[in-house]
């Protein structure tokens, strides 16, 4: 099972998550930036599809774990998305970074732009949870993806109000943990 860290330093945004997640055990909110989480494996990036990682929590993303990621993040989306990653994709990509080794670019928008309305925001997380899935399936034990930290997806540029941010963000969360066995 992977622990889910939600990092919320805007205080509205850590209460909608607190609220929404209060019955979720496998889930911690820290009223935190991200960078003051001293222990997890993975952080997700909420960027666009370019891979422009040079606002918000992106920026504090790069400075963080240095420039030559957002290099490497966008040298994959040309790659394997011939320069545009789609909206509802995700990957795991190595930070270069010890102790907090993984990122995962799960976009919420194509380009900077107002996403309220939308359920980018469910996408991009259940994307991000399906891609440590899938890197966890062929990973080696001590290489695995045990702990994720999130920021608000969609909250800053996309203007998604923090209570539907937390809404669909816990929908994908237990969807994951719930998975179906079943479609009809």
């Amino acid at each position: 099972m992977i622990k889910l860290i939600l990092s919320a330093p805007v205080p509205a945004m850590a209460e909608a998550f607190k609220r929404v997640f209060t019955d979720i055990e496998e889930v911690t909110v820290v009223s935190a930036p991200f960078e003051t989480i001293p222990e997890f494996d993975c952080m997700v990036s909420a960027a666009n599809s370019f891979g422009l990682m040079d606002g918000g929590v992106d920026a504090a993303i790069t400075a963080f774990f240095g420039t030559q990621l957002q290099a490497r993040v966008q040298q994959h989306m040309l790659r394997e998305y011939r320069g545009e990653q789609p909206v509802g994709t995700a990957f795991v990509i190595a930070t270069g970074d010890s102790k907090h080794s993984y990122l995962v670019p799960a976009p919420t928008m194509r380009v900077p732009q107002v996403i309220n309305g939308s359920d980018a925001v469910y996408q991009a997380t259940w994307s991000a949870l399906l891609a440590i899935h899938n890197y966890n399936q062929s990973a080696a034990d001590d290489k695995k993806i045990r702990s994720v930290v999130f920021p608000a997806m969609g909250a800053g540029c996309g203007q998604v109000p923090p209570y539907s941010v937390a809404k669909q963000m816990k929908l994908a969360w237990l969807n994951f943990i719930n998975p179906a066995t079943t479609i009809n």
